[in-house]
């Protein structure tokens, strides 16, 4: 997991996101004695699937233009730039590509579904999208030191906010960038936030924002004065390498992965900040469906997607992909989940053939 965050593997340290493909159907041998009936592997109709491009992380749904955007580094080796790509939501059909001359890794969307923004880790920014066109209306480049491998502190995970987008920074201490959306400049700065500062989310039930970190902490943030309040923990003396989160507000139950030290996630009571519960294995990406009562996880190395009861956190259905499943996005129905699949990473960078998108229509 250390590549994660790597300045050296700036593809894998500043994503945490990753791709996917399905298994390919395949019928097995016949043995030349036995002219036996030849089985095939059932096609799930649930699942759409198409390769789309090279560095794909997160995705967003714009209600107000009825698209799904997704985020795209392009190519790690050799090539400049990236791309965010406008697809049809319920074919996956491309309907529009922008051309950016930085990577992009994390979106938020505001709540009209009339903007979206999205980091560019490398370069330590974040770029404000117009959703009907696609068209990159403004960037900030945030200040900061510059490492001696010449890299700033990466910009991840995205998180809008009223007026305010909260940017995780990945630096050793990490810290959080504040941003007014009027004016899109930075507004003040969460320091001591713990090492790589990852997953972002608002709770309606705290009214405060929970940030994760490398150094197995959930920090518990007062939005109205950017104060971290306290910080949360395993508490169980083990090592942990927080990376994304998800909440049931009816419950007051925060989701967590771990998907490095752990291979875990962990269920947190929000009255308490204890550990309610573990659950065991590989996880990466994690959502929640209220209107199914669902927890969606994505598995890197297991190469799954898990649909569990949320209530009894049993394992209602999954699905197997040739490719690395990494983000992921509820539908605007509740039924529809996206999956980004990454391919893997030879040692120079470069892939071994390019990213896939998936829509599974949910059960």
């Amino acid at each position: 997991m250390k590549s994660l965050f790597s300045p050296r593997k700036a593809a894998v340290a500043m994503a945490v996101i990753a791709a996917f493909s399905l298994t390919a159907c395949q019928a097995p041998a016949k043995k030349a004695e036995a002219p036996v009936a030849q089985t095939v592997k059932p096609v799930d109709t649930a699942v759409t699937q198409r390769v789309l491009g090279d560095g794909l992380y997160e995705m967003v749904y714009s209600q107000d233009s009825k698209g799904l955007f997704v985020a795209s580094a392009q190519a790690f080796k050799d090539v400049n730039g990236g791309m965010i790509y406008r697809l049809d939501p319920a074919t996956l059909a491309t309907k529009g590509e922008t051309h950016t001359d930085l990577k992009n890794f994390g979106a938020a969307i505001d709540e009209k579904g009339s903007v979206f923004y999205t980091t560019n880790s490398l370069d330590g920014a974040i770029s404000k999208v117009d959703a009907q066109s696609g068209k990159v209306l403004q960037r900030l480049v945030f200040p900061g030191k510059i490492s001696k491998e010449g890299y700033p502190a990466g910009a991840r995970e995205v998180l809008w906010h009223g007026n305010e987008l909260y940017v995780g920074r990945v630096a050793d201490p990490g810290y959080i960038s504040v941003v007014d959306t009027k004016t899109f400049k930075l507004k003040t700065e969460i320091k001591n936030a713990g090492k790589w500062v990852t997953g972002i989310i608002y709770s309606p039930v705290t009214e405060r924002i929970y940030a994760a970190n490398g150094s197995g902490e959930i920090l518990v943030i007062n939005p109205r004065t950017h104060k971290i309040e306290k910080r949360w923990t395993a508490g169980d003396g083990k090592e942990y390498l927080f990376l994304n989160m998800a909440e049931d507000p009816s419950t007051a139950r925060l989701f967590v992965t771990d998907d490095s030290k752990g291979k875990v996630t962990l269920v947190f009571d929000e009255h308490t900040g204890k550990v309610i519960k573990r659950i065991e294995g590989d996880s990466l990406g994690i959502k929640f469906n209220a209107k199914r009562n669902e927890i969606y996880i994505s598995q890197r190395e297991s190469k799954k997607v898990l649909q569990l009861d949320a209530t009894t956190y049993a394992v209602k259905n999954s699905w197997s992909f040739d490719q690395n499943p990494n983000s992921l996005l509820i539908g605007p129905d509740d039924n529809t989940l996206y999956v980004t699949l990454k391919a893997e990473f030879n040692k120079d960078s470069s892939t071994k053939g390019a990213d896939s998108i998936a829509r599974i229509a949910l059960k």
